[in-house]
C-alpha cells in the first residue's frame, strides 16, 4: 500500500501513525524549526559562574532528520529552566555548541538508546557538542543528521573552569517570528529652514515627526528615512542627520555638499537598525529627525513644497537576549 493509510484525522478507532502527526507539526511550523517566542530558551550564565550554563524556559520545533523522515518535525516544550554542565579546558581554549535535541530510538534509521520507560522518556534534552571549530554556528555543519536546534556556543578561553556570559554567543533563530511594517510621508507645505548657530543636533526638519505604535513582541525595529528633494543654498554644506526612536538616536549620515553657492536639491538617506527595549513594547514612541549643521561656514539645509519625506519602518521579532 503506496500511502500511510490512516490520514489525520479518521474515526472508527482508526491508530494514527506518528509520522503523520510529525507531518501536523511540520506543516503547523511552516517546515521551519527554532524557538517560539523571542525569549524562549536563553542560554544564561549561573549567577555565580561555574563550569554549567542554565537554559532558560521556553517551546521550539525541531525537524525530523531521521532517514526518510520527510514533513516532519517534533514540538519540544521545557516548563522550567535546564542546568547543562560544560567541562572546562586545558591548555589549549574550546568551543562547544549547546542544542536542543531529540533522541528518539523508534524513527526509522535512528540509533539512539531506549529510554528507561517508553512512555515517559525522556526524547528530548539540552545537550553540549563539545569541541567544535569556532566559527560554528549551527549543529547541522558538525552533526548533519541530528534532529536538533542550535542555542548558543561557548568560546572558552584555555585553563577555565567558569562559565560567564561573554563566552556565550547567541545562536537562536525563530521558527516563525513577526514584522510589521508601515510607510509614514511628510510633505512640508512651505519653506523651512535650518541655517548653522551652535554646532548642536535641533529636531528639524519638525515636519518629520511621528507617533509610532510599538508591537508588544517586537525586538528590533529598522527604519529607513528618505528625504528627496532636500535644498541646499549659499555655500558648501558640511551636516549630519540622524533618526531617533522613542528617544534614541540613531546612527549618523553626513551631508558633504561641495557644489558652491547656488540653489540645488539632493536626497538623503537615514538607514538605522535598532533594539527595541522590552520597557518600550506595546507602547507608542516617537520618531522624529534630528539635523546638526557642523560647520559656521556651511550654508543652510531646507525643505519645500518640493520636498518628499518617507519614513519605512518595519518592526521585526527575533531572538531576545534582554532579560524580561
Amino acid at each position: 500500500m503506496p500511502w500511510d493509510s490512516v490520514p489525520w484525522f479518521t474515526e472508527g478507532g482508526a491508530v494514527h501513525s506518528s509520522e503523520v502527526a510529525r507531518l501536523l507539526a511540520y506543516a503547523a511550523f511552516g517546515g521551519a524549526q527554532g524557538v517560539v517566542g523571542s525569549g524562549d530558551l536563553r542560554v544564561r550564565a549561573l549567577s555565580s559562574p561555574a563550569s554549567a550554563v542554565d537554559v532558560m524556559p521556553g517551546a521550539c520545533a525541531i525537524v525530523n532528520r531521521a532517514a526518510g523522515a520527510a514533513y516532519q518535525a517534533y514540538a519540544g516544550r521545557l516548563p522550567t529552566s535546564d542546568r547543562v554542565e560544560v567541562a572546562g579546558t586545558g591548555v589549549s581554549a574550546r568551543s562547544d555548541l549547546i542544542v536542543a535535541r531529540v533522541e528518539n530510538p523508534f524513527s526509522y534509521g535512528e540509533t539512539w538508546p531506549n529510554p528507561a520507560n517508553p512512555e515517559v522518556g525522556p526524547y528530548i534534552y539540552t545537550r553540549a557538542i563539545p569541541n567544535v571549530p569556532k566559527t560554528t554556528t549551527n549543529i547541522r555543519q558538525v552533526r548533519p543528521t541530528d534532529s536538533a536546534i542550535t542555542l548558543a556556543r561557548i568560546d572558552i578561553p584555555a585553563n577555565t573552569t567558569t562559565i560567564t556570559q561573554g563566552m556565550i554567543k547567541d545562536l537562536r533563530s525563530m521558527v516563525s517570528p513577526r514584522r510589521e511594517r508601515v510607510l509614514y510621508t511628510a510633505f512640508p507645505p512651505s519653506l523651512t529652514g535650518l541655517i548653522y548657530s551652535d554646532g548642536k543636533w535641533h529636531n528639524w526638519p519638525g515636519i518629520a515627526r511621528w507617533n509610532i505604535d510599538v508591537p508588544a513582541w517586537a525586538t528590533r525595529v529598522k527604519i529607513v528615512t528618505t528625504l528627496a528633494g532636500i535644498r541646499f543654498s549659499f555655500s558648501d554644506v558640511f551636516a549630519s542627520m540622524q533618526n531617533v526612536f522613542g528617544g534614541t538616536p540613531g546612527q549618523d549620515t553626513i551631508i558633504d555638499d561641495d557644489q558652491g553657492n547656488n540653489i540645488r536639491r539632493s536626497t538623503v538617506v537615514i538607514a538605522d537598525n535598532m533594539s527595541v527595549p522590552a520597557a518600550k513594547r506595546g507602547t507608542t514612541q516617537a520618531l522624529y529627525l534630528q539635523t546638526r549643521i557642523a560647520k559656521s561656514e556651511s550654508g543652510d539645509v531646507s525643505v519645500d513644497g518640493s520636498t518628499s519625506i518617507v519614513c519605512d519602518v518595519e518592526f521585526v521579532e527575533a531572538p531576545d537576549e534582554e532579560e524580561l
